[in-house]
């Protein structure tokens, strides 16, 4: 017996709430659909939804910097940090 794998079903099971699962039976009935056939077209849905896009100018300008210049001070704020995380003195 040879099976399709896009007819090959998995059983869950779910557990839902007694009002959850009226209204839920409900709209599978409204929709003439067994409440299975309801769930499946409720996921099918969600996961064939397009990711959204991540607009990368998203993360500027969320905050101020004080007036920092990272690129122009790095080696003495990562030696600073170091003075404080391990007590090490920072090397002339």
């Amino acid at each position: 017996m040879r099976h399709n794998a896009h007819i090959m079903m998995a059983r869950t099971q779910i557990t839902l709430q007694a009002e959850m699962q009226r209204r839920a039976r409900q709209r599978a009935s409204e929709l003439g659909v067994s409440l299975a056939e309801y769930f499946r077209r409720l996921v099918a849905r969600d996961l064939a939804r397009p990711k959204a896009k991540v607009e990368v100018d998203g993360i500027f300008d969320l905050g101020s910097s004080g007036g920092s210049d990272i690129a122009k001070n790095k080696r003495s704020m990562i030696a600073a940090s170091l003075d404080v995380l391990g007590g090490r003195r920072r090397r002339p």
